[in-house]
C-alpha cells in the first residue's frame, strides 16, 4: 500500500472506481451477461414478481415488466446509453469548456469579458429547461443528447476552470516562463494545464454523473433513444403506469441511476480530497 499513489489510497475513489467498473463491464459485455434479449416478449410472464418474491420466477432474476420482459436483462442493456452518454458528453463538455476557460484565465481583458458574459448568459437557463429546448431542435437521438449535453454543460467546466486558471496565471514560474522566451502555448501546455489538471479531472467525473441523470430525464419524456433500445429513463416512465401492480419494475431503475451517481460523485470528490494539493493541506491542518 505504501508504493500506491495517494489517489489509490483512497477510500472514496477506491470505492467509486469499483461501481463506476462494474457498471463499465455490464455495458461492454451486455450480451454476455443479459439472460434475454432485452425487447423479447413473454405476454404470459407479465408482472412476474422478483425471484426471491413470493410469485417469483428464478428465470427472471428481478422480474418482468408490462410486456414480460426481463428487467435484469433491460437494466444491464440500459447501462450502455448511460455510460456511452456519460463518457462521451462529459468529454465533449469538458474540451469545450476547458479550451474557452484557458483562453479567458490566460488572456484575460476583453476576451475574458466576452466569454464570461457568454458565460453567465448560457447558464442564466435552466440547464434541464434548455436541454428540453435543444432537443426539440435537434430531434430524437442518442448522438443528439450528448450534443444538447455538451452544448449545456461546457459552462460548468468553463467558470470553474477559467478561476483556477486565472490564479495559476499569476504564479511566479509561470511569470518566469514567460521571461526565458515561452510562447502563449508553451505556457499554457507546459505550467497551466498540468497545475489545473486534478481540478479538470474532478469535474470530468462528476459531470458523467450529471450527464447520467439528464440523459434519464430526457428519455423518461421520451426525447432520448428509440422504444426499441433500452434505457432507465425509458423503463421508469413505462414502470410508473404500473407502480401499484409492479412496484420492482419502478425501483430498480432508479436503483441503477443512483448507484451510477453514487459512483461517478464518490470518485470526483475523492479524487478531488487526493490530487488537489490545497484540500489534502487543509485536511493535515
Amino acid at each position: 500500500m505504501a508504493m500506491l499513489p495517494p489517489w489509490m489510497r483512497s477510500g472514496r475513489v477506491l470505492t467509486g472506481l469499483v461501481v463506476v467498473s462494474l457498471i463499465f463491464l455490464c455495458a461492454i459485455f451486455a450480451p454476455v451477461l443479459a439472460p434475454y434479449d432485452p425487447n423479447q416478449q413473454d405476454l404470459l410472464a407479465m408482472f412476474l414478481p422478483p425471484a426471491w418474491a413470493p410469485g417469483g420466477d428464478p428465470a427472471h432474476l428481478l422480474g418482468t415488466d408490462s410486456l414480460g420482459r426481463d428487467v435484469l436483462s433491460q437494466l444491464i442493456y440500459g447501462a450502455r446509453v448511460a455510460m456511452t452518454v456519460a463518457v462521451v458528453a462529459s468529454v465533449g463538455a469538458m474540451l469545450l469548456g476547458a479550451v474557452l476557460a484557458y483562453i479567458a484565465g490566460y488572456f484575460g481583458g476583453r476576451v475574458d469579458a466576452v466569454i464570461s458574459r457568454a458565460v453567465d448568459v448560457w447558464m442564466s437557463f435552466p440547464p434541464v429547461i434548455l436541454s428540453l429546448i435543444l432537443m426539440v431542435g435537434l430531434g430524437v437521438g442518442l448522438r443528439n443528447v450528448i450534443l444538447a449535453i455538451i452544448l449545456v454543460d461546457w459552462t460548468r467546466f468553463c467558470r470553474v476552470l477559467r478561476a483556477e486558471v486565472m490564479v495559476t496565471a499569476r504564479r511566479d514560474y509561470v511569470s518566469a516562463a514567460r521571461l526565458v522566451g515561452f510562447s502563449h502555448w508553451r505556457t499554457i501546455t507546459r505550467e497551466i494545464i498540468p497545475a489545473s489538471l486534478p481540478l479538470l479531472i474532478t469535474l470530468m467525473s462528476l459531470e458523467m454523473g450529471i450527464a447520467v441523470i439528464v440523459e434519464a430525464i430526457l428519455s423518461f419524456v421520451g426525447m432520448s433513444v428509440g422504444a426499441e433500445t433500452p434505457a432507465w429513463g425509458q423503463m421508469i416512465a413505462d414502470a410508473r403506469q404500473y407502480i401499484y401492480d409492479s412496484p420492482w419494475g419502478l425501483f430498480f431503475p432508479v436503483l441503477a441511476i443512483f448507484i451510477a451517481v453514487f459512483g461517478f460523485n464518490m470518485l470526483g470528490d475523492g479524487l478531488r480530497r487526493t490530487l488537489d494539493v490545497r484540500v489534502a493541506v487543509t485536511q493535515r491542518v
